[in-house]
């Protein structure tokens, strides 16, 4: 599947984070993959700016989320949060599932801190998606307890794959989003679905993006919950999640065949841009 061509050096960049990302990296069956993707993503963000650690403890699991704080042109203005989980599932080479969200965030956080955004992002990797988004669940109960306001989460979660052929939860999906995996979804809870418009607008101008709002933190459709954004939608968030669409579209899901040689690189480098564009600004 051919897209209209981005910058080659746009493609070179996440390639190359993409080739020490995409690598086992799971808490219990591959401590040592983690722990070398933890510490090159301390140094590339510890080298835009102040980095924290999050450190957090869910029954005998611990783990760290990496925080980048971007201060923005208005640092008055509502945090934007935007993340991807860093590790990566069992079982699995993991460059789809979430190599590629991680890849999206880095290239995300270089831009902006040479060309601040419009408000204050927070750009976080979060550790532990993969065995119940603990990472995700500590952080969005943490800010929840010190009353932090945000604009918007926003999960990156799967950004590089296409396909021929699209599947739903729901037949009467297929109807409004089509038969060919060869779009970026925006699937956003109902508090958030207002700024849809406008983010599908600017992405669309890079990339082919579809919008999906659901209702009561997405509880009917638990497809839609797998990831990042799910603890901050139930702490009360606006959040949304950036995807490709993950098992729906992606064969690989959770296989060792999720391998960098199965993405779209042109597809990926065209949803970049379109983050670029669409939330630099909101």
């Amino acid at each position: 599947m051919t897209h209209q061509p981005t910058t080659a050096d746009l493609q070179q960049r996440l390639l190359a984070d993409l080739t020490v990302l995409a690598r086992p990296r799971h808490a219990r069956w591959d401590e040592l993959g983690l722990m070398a993707v933890r510490s090159f993503l301390k140094e590339e963000l510890s080298a835009l700016g102040a980095l924290e650690e999050h450190h957090f403890q869910s029954g005998s699991d611990a783990g760290v989320n990496l925080i980048l704080k971007l201060p923005g042109r208005n640092p008055q203005l509502k945090p934007l949060l935007i993340g991807a989980h860093y590790d990566g599932p069992l079982q699995s080479i993991g460059a789809d599932d979430n190599a590629s969200g991680v890849s999206a965030l880095l290239e995300l956080a270089r831009r902006w801190s040479k060309e601040p955004p419009n408000r204050p992002v927070w750009l976080v990797a979060f550790d532990q998606e993969e065995w119940g988004m603990l990472g995700s669940a500590a952080l969005a109960a943490d800010l929840k307890a010190s009353r932090q306001k945000l604009k918007l989460m926003v999960s990156l979660e799967m950004l590089a794959y296409t396909a021929e052929q699209q599947d739903y939860p729901l037949e009467a999906m297929r109807r409004i989003f089509g038969e060919r995996g060869d779009f970026i979804a925006l699937i956003a809870n109902t508090g958030s679905s207002l700024l849809l418009p406008s983010l599908a607008k600017a992405m669309g101008a890079h990339v082919k993006t579809k919008v999906l709002p659901v209702p009561n933190g997405g509880k009917a459709l638990p497809d839609v919950r797998l990831s990042d954004h799910s603890p901050f939608w139930d702490q009360g968030y606006n959040a949304l999640m950036v995807s490709d669409t993950s098992f729906m579209r992606n064969p690989n899901y959770h296989q060792m065949s999720d391998t960098i040689d199965t993405l779209d690189l042109a597809f990926f480098a065209s949803v970049v841009e379109g983050l670029d564009q669409a939330f630099k600004g909101i």
